[in-house]
């Protein structure tokens, strides 16, 4: 069942098939890495409660999957608390919402653009963690998988404004690893490299030609390739805490260093 914000029912986010289903939610779920976790959880038995600006979208994917739909913008605090307020229940949260604009060196950096990424993939994910964590350690076993990126673990010239949001959102995600300690939730950290989806259209503002020119002579992953392994995490007994997963290409060594085919 789809739902949006201007919905009055706000009970279909709760056991909607009349059973016990868990309940996740997931950040940016109108493409992507998104969209791919969504559809992963729900075959494993989940109820998905799919957040992103595009509605539309995911009330496409809703109707595919038996989820709810809710447009969200991780950027808009009013947006996380009018979110946050239909889901009364959460037992995985996945903060997937992020991305990249420009490539400038620090000298000519695009504040603008620094600003967009710190509050997408930083304070995004704060928002979001810190309303669902209540909700979270009440479901007496919660998770909490944060989508940050190799760039969280490297730095490259000409992408300080993308990897100085990456190593901050790192940073709270695994801070909370250890304030945490003791409660009934577990913290998994996503750190995926080269992944073919709108990631790079976005980054270059819509080349689509610069864009496919970031994955040439190489085999990227896909969004089902990470959503595997979130939805693998995701699924794990309630005692096993996978901290980090780094996944790659079989091309990619780092984040500066791939193997190219002519």
């Amino acid at each position: 069942m789809s739902t949006t914000p201007d919905s009055t029912t706000t009970s279909t986010t709760r056991n909607p098939a009349g059973g016990n289903r868990r309940q996740a939610v997931v950040t940016g779920a109108s493409s992507g890495i998104g969209a791919a976790t969504a559809r992963k959880l729900a075959a494993e038995g989940f109820h998905v409660v799919m957040g992103a600006r595009r509605v539309e979208r995911l009330e496409r994917l809703a109707e595919e999957i038996g989820g709810t739909a809710l447009e969200l913008d991780v950027t808009v605090p009013e947006s996380v608390e009018a979110f946050v307020a239909r889901v009364p229940e959460c037992h995985v949260l996945v903060n997937n919402a992020g991305g990249a604009k420009g490539t400038s060196s620090v000298a000519n950096a695009d504040e603008d653009e620094w600003r967009w990424m710190w509050e997408t993939n930083v304070l995004g994910t704060l928002r979001l963690t810190r309303a669902l964590l209540p909700k979270l350690i009440e479901s007496g076993d919660g998770h909490v998988l944060t989508v940050t990126s190799v760039a969280a673990l490297e730095t490259y010239d000409n992408g300080s404004g993308y990897t100085s949001a990456k190593h901050a959102q790192a940073t709270l995600h695994r801070t909370l690893r250890g304030e945490h300690l003791g409660d009934p939730v577990r913290f998994t950290e996503i750190a995926p490299g080269m992944v073919e989806t709108e990631f790079s259209e976005v980054r270059f503002g819509g080349d689509t030609e610069r864009a496919a020119a970031v994955y040439s002579g190489l085999t990227p992953l896909s969004a089902d390739d990470v959503a595997d392994v979130i939805a693998f995490a995701a699924t794990r007994p309630a005692h096993v805490n996978l901290d980090q997963i780094v996944l790659k290409p079989r091309d990619q060594a780092s984040a500066t260093r791939a193997n190219r085919r002519s």
